[in-house]
């Protein structure tokens, strides 16, 4: 198919424009880039797809969500409010996730897939808990994933919360589904890593039982003081460090949130090139504080862009990130429409790198064809110079 008359937007190095170009796709690949005239010259069988004018982009990639918090709208929590975020987790997050089966797994994925479709979301990572029923239950997710159309990265959150029986089982669940998905049909469109809660809810043994199984993980940090008060009361170490120690750290690894993290952890983390996800909206949301974002990214740490299971409007999640730092900095200089780009496109696009064998979240040629129109005329100019403040 040959995709013509669109403002494209390449996200490449240069954050190259064509203000009336094209993308034809071969398959699942992207084949070509150019003008429109080039294109339509150089293809002229190819079906083609008037864009009329809109932006043709990369679809958006989310680094760290939760599908199953698809059933959290509009729950209904008896008692009084929760007065903090380990409050929360009791009341609200973690009755939930003992509340599924596996259908509800799968319901829970294809709701939050349909709206990342309508949010132009095309490569989603996810932290799944379902602690009644975890046997089967990455498989649920990737059933739904599969017909989707979109790609996305499954693991299952490891934690002894629920007793060692379910530890184990959530730790055969990671090893099983990273096997059962290595090498298969769907591995262009469903990958996997190892998945563990956070090191507030881990014991040794288990952080142990997990790197003997895996050198990749996705796990929540330091989202609240509470976690950094439980490892220094396990080990006398900050929650990084503790991390560490279990070689949990790594240039595959995700840390979700690190919130509540000291100038040595972040060190720690730049040393390891070690993935620190953002989610301004959910932290908001949780009260729990805002992450220092502006110095990892001045100590050009990976920091990477997602949205914890709130909608998959990652555009939204943009704008968010840029406002929250200039009010918790009092300064409107903080951050940036272009370093908030460099998150959510670039780092977000490296990271997917680590899980498909093609790039996606690039319009070039031998990148996945996972590709979003977006009806946006902008009244002013558009130009690579100004891009990161229209987007």
């Amino acid at each position: 198919m040959l995709i013509h008359n669109a403002t494209v937007i390449t996200f490449d190095s240069s954050n190259r424009i064509l203000s009336d170009g094209g993308v034809y796709v071969r398959g699942d690949e992207i084949a070509d880039v150019d003008e429109s005239g080039t294109l339509l010259h150089r293809y002229p069988e190819a079906e083609r797809w008037d864009a009329q004018g809109n932006l043709l982009m990369p679809g958006m990639i989310c680094a760290h969500t939760h599908f199953y918090g698809a059933f959290a709208r509009g729950m209904y929590i008896p008692g009084e409010p929760a007065k903090d975020f380990p409050e929360i987790l009791q009341k609200l997050w973690w009755p939930l996730d003992r509340s599924l089966d596996l259908d509800g797994v799968q319901s829970s994925a294809e709701v939050c897939l349909v709206d990342a479709i309508r949010n132009g979301t095309t490569t989603l990572i996810d932290h799944h808990a379902s602690q009644n029923a975890i046997d089967g239950s990455l498989d649920a997710i990737a059933a739904a994933v599969e017909p989707s159309g979109l790609r996305a990265v499954l693991c299952y959150e490891v934690t002894d919360r629920d007793g060692p029986e379910a530890a184990r089982a959530g730790i055969r669940e990671n090893v099983r589904f990273a096997g059962a998905v290595r090498g298969s049909s769907l591995a262009e469109r469903v990958a996997a890593t190892f998945g563990l809660h956070a090191s507030m809810t881990l014991s040794d043994e288990t952080l142990e039982a997990c790197r003997a199984e895996s050198s990749h993980f996705h796990v929540h940090v330091a989202e609240h003081p509470a976690d950094a008060w439980d490892s220094l009361s396990r080990s006398g170490k900050r929650t990084v460090e503790r991390l560490h120690g279990f070689d949990i750290t790594g240039d595959q690894s995700i840390f979700a949130h690190c919130v509540h993290i000291d100038s040595w952890e972040m060190a720690l983390l730049k040393e390891t090139g070690t993935f620190v996800s953002h989610q301004p909206r959910s932290n908001m949301n949780n009260a729990v504080g805002a992450a220092d974002v502006p110095a990892m990214l001045r100590g050009e740490m990976p920091v990477v862009l997602g949205n914890d299971g709130f909608s998959n409007e990652m555009f939204a999640e943009m704008k968010v990130t840029d406002q929250l730092h200039k009010v918790t900095s009092g300064d409107p200089r903080t951050l940036g429409a272009d370093k908030v780009l460099e998150m959510a496109v670039y780092n977000n696009r490296r990271l997917a790198g680590v899980f498909f064998n093609k790039p996606v979240g690039i319009l070039t040629p031998g990148a996945f064809a996972d590709l979003i129109l977006l009806d946006y005329h902008p009244t002013t100019p558009l130009n690579s110079d100004n891009l990161p403040w229209h987007i």
